[in-house]
């Protein structure tokens, strides 16, 4: 029987207060997807909810539509049909030697970090058998150029001897663009992507300019994020925001089923005043 994964990704706050370059990924079996789609999809039913859903769209009309999304989603996670990464750096920590192409290509060369080591693929294959992958990246914003050569270094990784050792596998039809319109799981990333990157970037706080309060729709965000945030401590225990998720041995990379991961430089200065 043919293994594959598949592997939805997307990318939110480019530049943010205190942390920054937000990359998500969502990975569910083959096997699995038919089912996990068919939860989604019920609940969406249930709940009357027909447009696209993403994380900007979050107010307090929709506030216990989207928690009752999360429970289902978090459900499928806990139960191991679904895994979930999630991907930024901190502003305090300004990476040394860089290039005007690495600066030119941050967005991409970041991004390949993340698909190559989020989700500790090379650790997901014992058996050996190949096992094939299926990556679909929500719309790249960059030219088209620059977007096939992204594709081709994504095939590339099972040249690399880690991915050759687990015979993963990448077929160039299988690494594509997709609208988040089309596909549900992508839709539950934004949410989840989008709750971190708020609450890192201390959105949370924020107060209409000349008002004393927070606005309704900031207030709907945090009780989100804090529903999101309790289903998370309880598949990790002392959960942190805003460090790399812990490892004992290489393999939790991809048994654990959610996983944060701050990329910090080989060589970085640390800049006191962008600490919160």
């Amino acid at each position: 029987m043919l293994v594959e994964y598949c592997i939805w990704c997307d990318e939110s706050v480019k530049k943010g207060k205190y942390y920054s370059n937000f990359y998500g990924g969502v990975l569910v079996q083959a096997k699995d997807l038919k089912y996990v789609n068919s939860c989604l999809q019920k609940v969406c039913k249930e709940l009357f909810l027909k447009d696209e859903l993403k994380w900007v769209k979050v107010s307090t009309a929709y506030l216990e539509k989207y928690k009752t999304l999360m429970d289902e989603f978090f459900r499928l996670l806990k139960s191991g049909k679904v895994k979930v990464r999630i991907m930024f750096t901190q502003n305090a920590e300004k990476p040394l030697g860089l290039t005007n192409e690495h600066l030119e290509n941050e967005y991409f060369l970041l991004y390949y970090q993340f698909f190559k080591h989020a989700f500790g693929l090379p650790y997901s294959n014992p058996g050996l058998k190949p096992v094939f992958v299926r990556a679909y990246f929500d719309y790249l914003p960059d030219t088209l150029e620059k977007r096939q050569q992204f594709k081709e270094y994504i095939k590339g990784l099972q040249s690399q001897r880690k991915f050759q050792l687990a015979r993963i596998k990448f077929r160039k039809e299988d690494i594509t663009e997709v609208d988040s319109k089309k596909h549900l799981i992508l839709q539950c990333l934004d949410i989840v992507l989008g709750s971190m990157a708020f609450r890192l970037n201390d959105l949370h706080k924020e107060k209409p300019q000349g008002q004393k309060r927070r606005g309704k729709k900031t207030i709907a965000k945090e009780k989100l994020y804090k529903h999101i945030n309790k289903y998370i401590r309880e598949i990790k225990s002392g959960f942190n925001i805003g460090i790399s998720t812990g490892t004992n041995v290489e393999s939790d990379k991809w048994e654990q089923p959610y996983r944060h991961w701050k990329f910090t430089a080989a060589n970085v200065e640390i800049d006191e005043n962008l600490y919160k």
